[in-house]
């Protein structure tokens, strides 16, 4: 089982993200599970959307205490919540962010992960650029896809879809595909050097 847990704000798209994420696994044939832990139910507060994705029937229905993969959809939350408890030592990190790891002073949590296991995504911009909102989740999922492999970029688009269909949703998979395609990048270039 692969868990991923994701960390946002209100109005960030943070349910709605894990909720097409395990719609992109559906697509796989896969089960998959997403479900969201709420605070102040307001835009701006901290929010928290889990996903689970198996090949076997999902029994667990607790929040994800050791994820596989953490998404942070805005960084200012590693100043007020312990966004990395529980990261698993071979875990994967998605920042949406264009700053870069030292800038957010997390070279020592990058450095214990396996080496590109941890990227950072403009996905705001992006999102900003194809949807015209700042609503990052889209281009994360497609992030996602890129670094852990672990969903195809076409579940993704298909997910994106059937949540948004129309205008809305072909824009959405733009910012997914150039983050895809931003993270592929990141990837050969580390590769090389």
């Amino acid at each position: 089982m692969f868990q991923i847990r994701i960390h946002g704000r209100g109005g960030q798209g943070v349910v709605t993200g894990a909720e097409m994420l395990s719609v992109a696994a559906f697509c796989e044939g896969r089960h998959a599970q997403a479900f969201p832990s709420f605070g102040s139910e307001r835009t701006g507060a901290p929010v928290v959307a889990f996903c689970r994705i198996a090949d076997q029937a999902i029994r667990l229905r607790e929040p994800v205490l050791e994820p596989d993969c953490l998404i942070v959809q805005d960084p200012t939350l590693f100043k007020v919540v312990d966004v990395f408890a529980g990261l698993l030592g071979d875990g994967y990190l998605l920042v949406n962010t264009n700053k870069s790891f030292a800038e957010l002073h997390l070279d020592a949590t990058v450095n214990r992960l396996p080496k590109g296991h941890a990227v950072i995504v403009p996905a705001t911009e992006l999102a900003l650029k194809h949807v015209g909102r700042p609503v990052p989740n889209a281009a994360l999922l497609g992030a996602f896809a890129a670094l852990t492999r672990f969903v195809h970029i076409d579940s993704v688009r298909r997910a994106i879809e059937e949540t948004f269909p129309g205008k809305v949703g072909a824009a959405n998979v733009g910012a997914a595909v150039e983050a895809y395609e931003f993270v592929l990048s990141q990837q050969h270039a580390a590769s090389a050097a």
